[in-house]
C-alpha cells in the first residue's frame, strides 16, 4: 500500500484548523454571550452565539449526532488523500479546506457540544457562521473550479497510420 503525497492537502486543512480554533479561541476570551461588535454597522459585526445543529441552525434541536458526522467526513478526507489517487491543486486545496473546516467544528462539536459561531453579515440577514464554515465553503468552491475546467488533453503517445 502506497501513500500519497498530496502536501497541499495537509497543508490546507492544518492553516484552515488553526485559524478555526484561534479565531473561536479569540471570540470567547474577549465576548460576552450574544455580543455584537459592528465593524461596518449594519453590514458586517462580530456576534458571540453557539449554534449545536448544522449550518443555518438545522437539526439544533438533536444535533449530537452531527460531531460523529464530522468524525467520519475527517477520517474519510484522510483516507482520500492517503490512499485514493494524486489529486490535483485544486483538489488538495478543496478536500484540505473541507477537512479544516470539520475537524474545526468537529473540536467544537466533541469539546462543547456546541459551535462557536461569530462572523455576522447583517446585510443579506444572513445566519451568523465561523472560519470553519467559511473554509468548507471555499473547498467546494475550490471542487467546483475542479468540475468544470477542461481537462488538459491526454497525451496518448506516437499513433501508427
Amino acid at each position: 500500500m502506497k501513500f500519497k503525497n498530496n502536501s497541499l492537502f495537509w497543508i490546507a486543512g492544518a492553516i484552515s484548523v488553526i485559524f478555526d480554533q484561534l479565531t473561536k479561541y479569540w471570540v470567547v476570551q474577549n465576548f460576552e454571550f450574544r455580543e455584537s461588535w459592528p465593524l461596518w454597522e449594519g453590514v458586517f459585526h462580530f456576534t458571540y452565539v453557539t449554534n449545536t445543529g448544522a449550518a443555518f441552525s438545522l437539526f439544533s434541536n438533536n444535533g449530537a449526532w452531527l460531531r460523529w458526522l464530522s468524525l467520519a467526513v475527517s477520517l474519510g478526507l484522510m483516507a482520500l488523500a492517503w490512499f485514493g489517487p494524486r489529486m490535483n491543486r485544486w483538489e488538495e486545496v478543496g478536500f484540505g479546506l473541507i477537512l479544516g473546516g470539520a475537524v474545526g467544528n468537529g473540536i467544537d462539536r466533541f469539546m462543547l457540544g456546541e459551535v462557536t459561531d461569530f462572523l455576522d453579515f447583517r446585510l443579506i440577514n444572513f445566519p451568523v457562521f465561523n472560519v470553519a464554515d467559511v473554509s468548507i465553503n471555499l473547498g467546494i468552491i475550490c471542487l467546483l473550479i475542479v468540475m468544470f475546467r477542461p481537462s488538459p488533453p491526454r497525451n496518448e503517445g506516437p499513433t501508427s497510420h
